[in-house]
């Protein structure tokens, strides 16, 4: 019996540590410097990196597979994302500029210049008719995709109403991250000044400020109903939001460094974050419990994200490399 009892012990720490360590993965290692993000084409097939070595890698999803080098930024690329149709390709760099690009060909198709220093954040709203971008002039800033301009609520034709109102001003430090909710309505910003603001897309204006981390806020994303959003902090934790009220669902707590980044499954019962203490985790959004870890990355891990059927996650890190993890049903 005692043999049993051990043999059984024996076991249960190896599955365990199966669990925590030794999920399939695929490692994109093209990168010469840190990666800062990835995202994942609509359909799921193919995967777009941004790294410090100035540039944007688009790979097969399937196979890990580079498939095009995104080379015209000269120099480190902070973020990288598709278009909803999959065409093109935006991203923000440190050379203070925006740019979008053929996601096929990775051709550049255009050159956004307006900021004055880096550009750390874009992204297209859903149906890929705008874009926002996030400059280190703690203002986010609303523009048509096609051409580049910048848009307003009110509609107005003068310039100096259409410079002020395509800005939101509203946090006090550093905005780290903007994304639109999937409905289109509202826009999400993240900042160093401690929280996280909701805009309403159409006119700029603040809905509401979520105030509760103790530390910068990294990141900050809708669930796919575009009724909660999570928050990622350097408190160590994560926050689930309902996004109308502003009220607190849950605390993610359980990282042992800065948590980089917090994204939805996209049935929106999950959550996957991503932290400098070298783990990605993924927890459940109904009871706000850590479902299962991630580990492999060598040093910070600064981006999580599901994949379309949620089948698998795709992580980037300090280490150079960037993985996409396959998780068993």
């Amino acid at each position: 019996m005692k043999n049993l009892f051990s043999i059984t012990f024996i076991l249960f720490v190896f599955v365990s540590y199966l669990q925590a360590t030794e999920t399939p993965f695929i490692e994109l290692g093209g990168h010469t410097d840190t990666i800062r993000s990835a995202a994942f084409s609509p359909d799921g097939k193919k995967i777009v990196t941004a790294s410090d070595d100035g540039t944007a890698v688009i790979w097969d999803a399937e196979s890990g597979k580079e498939l095009q080098k995104l080379e015209e930024h000269s120099a480190c690329v902070n973020s990288a994302f598709f278009s909803p149709d999959g065409k093109k390709i935006i991203t923000a760099s440190d050379d203070c500029t925006a740019r979008i690009w053929d996601a096929e060909s990775g051709k550049e198709l255009q050159k956004i210049t307006e900021h004055t220093v880096w550009v750390q954040f874009a992204a297209f709203s859903p149906d890929g008719k705008k874009i926002v971008t996030v400059g280190d002039e703690n203002v986010v800033i609303i523009r048509d995709a096609e051409s580049g301009k910048k848009l307003h609520g009110l509609k107005n034709t003068h310039e100096f109403w259409s410079a002020l109102f395509s800005r939101l001003e509203g946090h006090q430090g550093w905005i780290n991250s903007a994304l639109f909710s999937p409905d289109g309505k509202k826009i999400v910003t993240a900042s160093n000044d401690e929280t996280a603001i909701i805009w309403d897309a159409e006119s700029g204006k603040e809905l509401r400020k979520l105030t509760g981390h103790t530390d910068w806020v990294r990141h900050a994303a809708f669930s796919p109903d575009s009724k909660k959003i999570v928050t990622a902090s350097d408190d160590c934790i994560a926050i689930v939001w309902d996004a109308e009220s502003g009220r607190k669902l849950h605390w993610l707590e359980g990282h042992h460094d800065w948590v980089q980044s917090a994204a939805f499954s996209p049935d929106g019962k999950k959550i996957v974050t991503a932290s400098d203490d070298q783990t990605v985790r993924i927890w459940d959004v109904e009871s706000g419990e850590e479902q299962r870890t991630l580990q492999g990355h060598t040093n910070f891990v600064l981006s999580a994200v599901f994949s379309p059927d949620g089948k698998k996650i795709a992580t980037t890190s300090n280490d150079n490399t960037a993985r996409i993890w396959t998780l068993e049903e």
